[in-house]
């Protein structure tokens, strides 16, 4: 959330992290002679039949019939913007394997590499231009390592680039078969209209089918999921399967389970669907200052911006009205808290929302967590607040090296916040309203990228947030990703997604409802959150962030979300009709935007 104009941090962050990674490859001559039983097992290496066998992210991978280095068919690349055109292939291979990756390329730099080998990841890249190259790497597979993915792909702002004949050479791997039966289905929640579920994950599975009395109802990349859309104090049976490319496992044992009566959702403090909005109550910038009393009654949570630290390690947190020099028609401290009971009354929520672009906050120390709770406290108190909401951005939160299991986190700065949560939760009792407002960097990247990573070299705050959400899960409210300021994030799907229309918001948010492996890894898999725990955040207007997205586009998301129409070429793994509804930055934004944002939304919702 920003104070002045629009910032986009996330393409240097994720540039950063992405030649960290890169950086440990490096050019060879020539590959190593494969022994008698090696054999080549990538697909379509000479791209003859296409694409066949790869993913390339979105319009950047295409064949040509030259330049071409063998044969007659090649790949060219064409970054755009921030995506660098990247082309993978997951490709099945033995345990304890030695493996040598070639392929030649046309053009600079074009890069070469494999994910996932189970010891050190590799990579390799041309520094010159001119004539074909031969690029070639190599790796040993871990023991347990059965696929491993191959990429190549430019960088940003380059020409197109080529690439033919790729190879990877080593013992063959075994034939995919049908995964097994999953074990151990079990419920994890329970309200009036949804099931959650969770099992044991399978190996070599690499996505799962939930069944409702035996029709298919949702699918997930990992072991759990959300059935949702059931009806108050009705018993269900639910199964699941496993599936690969091979097919499909039968059907787990059955487990039942009966949904609460009324409420919907396992949530009354909030309406089914809720208009989240931020209110520049500290400062003012060029959307102009709104006072409290002028907000309108569209508005379901309104998230006071911002509590900011007195230093970034020191944990107390002040709040203040906008100054009269700078807010010329701010409200008195009277008038203002008397707007707040009055918000209430009208059965609103004000929350203190507690960071921003500005306000890093680093709980690096227990002295500074006792003061974070103390000093957020006495704000609450002093006007009467609903809540909190967490709006860490920046520097705030990262992991330290070695951190790499978000279920049991040992970073200081994260395990402090977790702790000052809980400890004003249980301060404030259940009627507590926590929100919380992360950047895509620190939670859907995450499927991608988590910290430093297992050898180091990533950037520590690549899914930092993880660890928090899944920690305060059941103390969470509502969760709104800010689905703005934002580089390209690869989906479910395996594709990157860019921010600006409804393709990005179905993606993000279903990662958020499916769940996914963090970095990869299935036996780290981030549960699913409740669809009624989940709001999708988006930017007011052009001027309040980059990632405008029309209402035209916003009802589309919506549309593909809560009734699986209009999703376009990406489909959910659930059909999410308890989705909550949408936060904005910001209701000073919409106001200078004649209210298109909120009035949207009531109209879509019929309010």
């Amino acid at each position: 959330m920003e104070r002045t104009g629009p910032t986009v941090r996330f393409s240097g962050l994720l540039a950063t992290c992405t030649a960290a990674v890169l950086a440990a490859g490096a050019l060879v001559a020539t590959a190593p002679a494969a022994s008698a039983a090696d054999v080549d097992v990538a697909r379509n290496g000479g791209f003859e039949a296409g694409l066949d066998g790869w993913s390339c992210t979105a319009g950047s991978g295409s064949i040509v019939s030259t330049p071409v280095y063998g044969g007659t068919k090649a790949l060219k690349g064409t970054p755009a913007g921030n995506d660098h055109a990247k082309c993978s292939q997951a490709v099945t291979v033995k345990p304890n394997s030695r493996y040598t990756l070639s392929a030649w390329v046309q053009g600079s730099p074009v890069y070469l590499g494999a994910t996932g080998t189970g010891t050190t990841d590799v990579s390799t890249w041309t520094q010159s231009t001119g004539a074909w190259k031969q690029l070639t790497t190599s790796f040993t597979t871990g023991p347990s390592t059965t696929s491993v993915s191959v990429y190549t792909h430019g960088w940003y702002g380059t020409p197109a680039h080529y690439v033919d004949d790729l190879t990877l050479v080593g013992p063959g791997g075994d034939p995919v078969v049908v995964p097994a039966v999953p074990a151990g289905l079990r419920t994890t929640a329970i309200t009036s209209s949804s099931v959650a579920l969770s099992w044991n994950a399978v190996s070599g599975a690499t996505g799962y089918n939930v069944y409702r009395g035996g029709t298919k109802v949702a699918s997930a990349t990992g072991p759990s999921a959300t059935v949702t859309g059931l009806t108050a104090s009705t018993a269900y049976s639910f199964q699941v399967t496993a599936t690969n490319a091979a097919g499909e496992s039968a059907k787990s044992a059955a487990v039942t389970a009966t949904t609460t009566a009324g409420g919907g959702g396992g949530d009354t403090k909030l309406p089914a669907r809720a208009l989240v909005g931020y209110l520049h109550s500290s400062f003012a910038n060029g959307s102009g200052y709104t006072r409290m009393a002028d907000v309108p009654a569209s508005w379901d949570v309104i998230n006071l911006a911002f509590g900011e630290p007195t230093s970034v390690t020191s944990g107390d947190i002040r709040f203040s009205l906008c100054p009269v020099a700078e807010c010329p028609n701010v409200e008195s401290e009277a008038e203002f808290k008397a707007a707040i009971k009055a918000k209430q009354a009208a059965g609103k929520k004000v929350l203190i929302s507690i960071g921003g672009q500005n306000g890093q906050v680093q709980l690096a120390s227990t002295a500074a967590r006792d003061a974070f709770v103390t000093s957020v406290s006495k704000i609450i108190d002093t006007y009467g607040l609903d809540g909190l909401d967490i709006d860490f951005e920046g520097h705030s939160l990262s992991l330290n090296t070695g951190d790499t299991d978000f279920r049991a986190p040992t970073s200081p700065v994260i395990v402090n916040l977790i702790s000052a949560v809980k400890t004003l939760k249980a301060k404030y009792g259940s009627g507590f309203i926590l929100t919380m407002a992360p950047e895509t960097f620190f939670v859907q990247l995450g499927y991608q990228f988590y910290g430093s990573g297992p050898w180091g070299g990533q950037d520590p705050r690549a899914g930092a947030y993880l660890p928090v959400i899944h920690a305060l899960r059941d103390d969470l409210t509502l969760l709104h990703v800010q689905d703005y300021n934002s580089g390209p994030i690869m989906g479910l799907d395996n594709q990157y997604h860019s921010m600006g229309g409804a393709d990005f918001h179905i993606a993000m948010t279903d990662m958020l409802l499916a769940g996914f492996p963090v970095a990869g890894n299935t036996s780290r898999v981030f549960p699913g959150l409740r669809p009624d725990q989940v709001a999708i955040g988006l930017p007011a207007s052009t001027q309040a962030g980059n990632g405008h997205t029309s209402p035209a586009e916003v009802n589309k998301a919506l549309n593909c979300l809560i009734k699986k129409t209009d999703c376009g070429s990406y489909q959910t793994h659930g059909t999410w009709t308890d989705l909550r509804g949408l936060m904005t930055w910001s209701i000073n934004w919409d106001r200078f935007n004649n209210w298109e944002f909120s009035r949207n939304f009531n109209s879509y919702f019929g309010r």
